[in-house]
């Protein structure tokens, strides 16, 4: 398999570690995983997070790449069932074998059996959601938040507010407080706090898909801070000797946190896909 710097399309990492990973994926594509976040990375970021949808390439390029790797996995913490309708997963020639990983690894989804396994709801969830709207009335100088159902969890998002990101500022203790009385833990986004079980994330959701998969390098690409658990999995894989390549979908909201740690920032979902077409075209 010969080397990325054969050709200009397919863009070079910034980092000797990424160029490594990605060097990784070129020479040995049956033993490397792609995992990829959904909204903000695969899905452009919208003002309703139910009107998000796959970029129109975004499925086209996961089905050419996904015959040539060992698997392809959306990480998201959408619920997985929602991921897959809203990105249109389900049924595509070459996806026969694609996992979603939804409410960050807590649950999961198929193609090849095309169900959800998913655990038991925690009772937080349902008593912070019986309590959430008297709550925000409480703190009404931030006129304008909302609630978004998740199954497993509910997120409260600013975006609509004023000052969207006062808002978010101002109620990041407050919820955290309410989270922690029932159980819960808060998740950071852009403009969104996330009200959850404890227990899961991307990285620990990746981490246990790799080692299900016995990979031998990885690809994981995101957009927000909910995505930096899953880039400290690829940091301890490299650290055990696992090469990795971490991509940051680099959006109109930007994540310094993230960017920071990228091996390659590309601009938004079109410049993901980009690359997964890229990478598929490389692919023998």
């Amino acid at each position: 398999m010969g080397s990325h710097t054969e050709s200009t399309s397919l863009p070079t990492p910034v980092t000797p570690a990424g160029r490594a990973g990605l060097d990784a994926i070129l020479a040995e594509p049956a033993r490397a995983v792609i995992a990829i976040d959904f909204d903000g990375t695969l899905a452009p970021i919208v003002p309703d997070p139910e009107q998000a949808r796959a970029h129109p390439d975004a499925v086209g390029a996961l089905a050419a790449l996904a015959p040539k790797v060992a698997a392809v996995a959306v990480v998201t913490g959408r619920p997985a069932g929602v991921a897959v309708r809203h990105g249109g997963f389900a049924g595509v020639p070459g996806l026969e074998r694609l996992v979603v990983l939804g409410h960050y690894g807590a649950e999961r989804w198929d193609a090849v059996t095309g169900t959800v396994n998913a655990p038991a709801p925690h009772p937080g969830v349902a008593a912070v959601r019986a309590e959430l709207p008297g709550f925000l009335d409480g703190v009404g100088a931030w006129r304008g938040t909302w609630i978004e159902e998740k199954g497993s969890a509910v997120a409260v998002h600013t975006r609509r507010a004023g000052d969207p990101q006062a808002a978010f500022e101002a109620l990041r203790e407050p919820l955290a407080e309410l989270a922690a009385r029932h159980g819960l833990i808060v998740e950071p986004g852009r403009l969104v706090l996330e009200l959850r079980p404890p227990g899961m994330d991307k990285g620990v959701a990746l981490l246990g898909y790799v080692r299900e998969t016995d990979a031998t390098s990885v690809l994981f690409a995101g957009d927000d801070l909910g995505d930096l658990p899953a880039y400290a999995a690829v940091d301890k894989l490299r650290a055990d000797g696992t090469p990795g390549l971490l991509v940051c979908s680099r959006g109109t909201e930007q994540v310094p946190e993230l960017q920071e740690k990228a091996d390659l920032v590309v601009p938004g979902p079109a410049g993901v896909v980009a690359l997964l077409s890229e990478l598929a075209a490389h692919l023998r």
